[in-house]
């Protein structure tokens, strides 16, 4: 490896990678999961695929999603702030698509926080498409967009 060169790895999350997952989580959200959520369902939920980013061998985010029958919601998408605008959400998007489509998947949905400009236009680079509003679905009553694809449609 050259110098400053950085070592990006996903891979399935684990038992050990919890409380990192969990300093994700609170580094990122203003409302996180509590590390109880996180271990029943990266743990305990046997319908869950959860994916840690590790540059240079540190967890620097995390993505989770439920699969149930042929569809998959994700639930997930964690990147540190210091971290963001480098390509690594991307990168693990395009991981989780590559693992619903191994799980049988032939479509995908998720919400959005209506404010979160970063990770819409993200989501629609990736083939989603905003398909209806939850009405303070948020703790803080913020609206969310819920946004499906179709497996024909996944891109990124």
């Amino acid at each position: 490896m050259k110098e400053n060169e950085e070592q990006l790895m996903i891979r399935p999350a684990t038992m050990d990678d919890l409380e990192s997952i969990f300093e994700c989580e609170t580094a990122s959200f203003a409302e996180p999961w509590s590390y109880a959520m996180l271990y029943d369902d990266i743990i305990e939920n046997g319908n869950t695929v959860y994916l840690v980013v590790l540059l240079n061998g540190d967890i620097i985010g995390y993505g989770g999603m439920w699969i149930v029958l042929d569809e998959a919601h994700i639930t997930n998408v964690c990147i540190k702030p210091e971290y963001r605008k480098k390509g690594y959400a991307r990168q693990l998007m395009k991981e989780l698509i590559s693992m619903s489509k191994k799980n049988g998947a032939t479509s995908m949905t998720l919400e959005v926080r209506v404010t979160n400009k970063p990770a819409l236009r993200l989501y629609k680079q990736c083939g989603f498409t905003i398909q209806g509003l939850r009405k303070r679905y948020y703790k803080n009553n913020e609206d969310a967009y819920v946004m499906w694809t179709e497996r024909d449609t996944l891109t990124v």
